[in-house]
C-alpha cells in the first residue's frame, strides 16, 4: 500500500506524525510526505520536525500564500505532478486548511482513495474558509476518521455511508501524550522569566479577530486592562503581527505585557501546561488546554470543536469586550469549570487510524 500523507502547515504536522509512527509498525504500508509549504518558515518547520521525529517530507511544494483560490489552484497543480512521478494507492489529508482540500480534489478525480482525518467537524459558519474546505472533504473521501462523536451525527445527518466512519478519537492527543515529558524538560519558562501558574498565555490568528483594527484594538485594550491584574504572554502570529504593525500598536514587551515570537511545539505545550489560563481562538490549543485541564476563554463565537465547550474546560466568549470581561471576573473568582474525560482521547488515534487504512485496503 502506497499511502501519501499531506501536511502544510504546522499544526498539520501534530496529527501526520502519530500517523507515521504508528504505520513503522507495518511494513505493508509505505508512506510518503508531501509537505505543499502552504505555510513555512524553514526555522520553525525545522524545528517541528526535529522535535516531532518526523522524516523530512520526500516533496515540498513550496506553495507559499496567497488568496484562497490562488493557493488552492497552486496545491492541486503542483500535487497532481507530484502523483504522476509517484503514484499513490490512497491519500491521507488532515484537518481543514485549503492543501486538505486541494489534494483531496486531485486524488479523487484521479480515482484515488481519500482518508480524511479529523471527517466530520463542523462549526456551522459557512464564513470560515475551512468550513468549506471541512465539507467539500468530507463528500469525496473514502474513509472518514472522526475525532469526537458529534462528528458521527454530522457526518450521518449529510448523508454519508456509515461503513465510511470510522471514530478513533483525537489525533492531537497522541502528540500531546508523546511531548509532554520532553516539554516539561523545556527551558522556556526560565527563559522567559517566568513561573510555572504566573501568567497568562495569548495567542491570536483568526481573520474575524486580527483583519478588522477595531475588533483587534478593543482586544488590545482589553488585554492591557487584564494585564492590570495578571502577567500576559501573548505569542504573536505572523499574521496578527503583520496586521498590529499596519494598525500602529506598540508591541513593547513591559513587566506585566510580555510579546513573544511563536514557539516550537515542545516550548508552546510547556507555556499551556505551565499557564493559570488560556486566551486563543485556536481550535488546536482550545483541545490542548482541556486535555491539560487549563481555563481556556475561546474568543470565537463557534467552534467546530464543541466537545472542549461540553467537557473540556474550554468557553466560547467571543471577541465581544463585554463578554471576555464577564467570562474574566468568572475566572478570576475560581469559578471556571474542570474538564472532564473525553471519549478516546488516550493516544492511542493513530494506531486506530492505521488500522482502519489497513483494512479498507484488504
Amino acid at each position: 500500500m502506497r499511502l501519501t500523507c499531506i501536511a502544510a502547515a504546522r499544526p498539520n504536522f501534530m496529527k501526520v506524525a502519530p500517523i507515521l509512527h504508528a504505520a513503522k509498525k507495518y511494513p505493508g504500508i509505505q508512506c510518503s510526505l508531501v509537505h505543499t509549504g502552504q505555510h513555512y518558515d524553514e526555522r520553525m518547520s525545522d524545528l517541528f520536525f526535529r522535535e516531532l521525529e518526523l522524516p523530512r517530507p520526500d516533496v515540498h511544494l513550496g506553495v507559499g500564500s496567497g488568496s484562497h483560490a490562488a493557493q488552492t489552484a497552486r496545491v492541486m497543480l503542483a500535487f497532481d505532478e507530484v502523483l504522476d512521478q509517484q503514484p499513490a494507492d490512497m491519500v491521507l489529508v488532515v484537518g481543514d486548511v485549503n492543501s486538505t482540500l486541494a489534494c483531496a480534489l486531485v486524488a479523487a478525480k484521479r480515482g484515488i482513495p481519500v482518508a480524511h482525518v479529523e471527517a466530520g467537524l463542523r462549526s456551522g459558519d459557512r464564513s470560515m474558509p475551512e468550513e468549506i474546505n471541512r465539507i467539500v472533504t468530507d463528500s469525496i473521501s473514502e474513509l472518514l476518521f472522526v475525532s469526537d462523536p458529534e462528528g458521527l451525527i454530522h457526518l450521518t445527518r449529510e448523508g454519508h455511508p456509515r461503513e465510511k466512519i470510522h471514530f478513533v478519537g483525537n489525533i492531537m492527543i497522541d502528540t500531546l501524550i508523546r511531548e509532554l515529558p520532553y516539554a516539561e524538560a523545556s527551558g522556556i519558562l526560565d527563559t522567559l522569566g517566568l513561573n510555572a501558574g504566573s501568567y497568562v498565555y495569548i495567542t491570536l490568528h483568526r481573520p474575524s479577530n486580527v483583519d478588522d483594527p477595531a475588533v483587534l484594538s478593543r482586544l488590545m485594550d482589553v488585554f492591557l486592562e487584564m494585564s492590570h491584574e495578571e502577567t500576559l504572554v501573548f505569542a504573536v502570529h505572523p499574521r496578527t503581527r503583520a496586521r498590529m504593525v499596519d494598525a500602529g500598536f506598540d508591541m513593547a514587551s513591559s513587566e506585566r505585557f510580555k510579546f513573544i515570537e511563536p514557539l516550537g511545539y515542545r516550548d508552546n505545550l510547556m507555556m499551556i501546561r505551565s499557564a493559570k489560563a488560556m486566551l486563543t481562538d485556536s481550535g488546536g490549543i482550545q483541545e490542548e488546554a482541556s486535555a491539560l485541564n487549563i481555563p481556556c476563554l475561546t474568543l470565537r463565537n463557534n467552534t467546530e470543536r464543541p466537545v472542549t465547550v461540553e467537557l473540556g474546560s474550554s468557553e466560547l466568549v467571543g471577541n465581544d469586550p463585554a463578554r471576555i470581561r464577564e467570562a474574566w471576573g468568572r475566572f478570576k473568582s475560581g469559578t471556571w469549570k474542570h474538564a472532564t474525560a473525553i471519549p478516546l482521547w488516550d493516544g492511542k488515534t493513530g494506531e486506530r487510524i492505521v488500522r482502519g487504512l489497513r483494512q479498507a485496503w484488504g
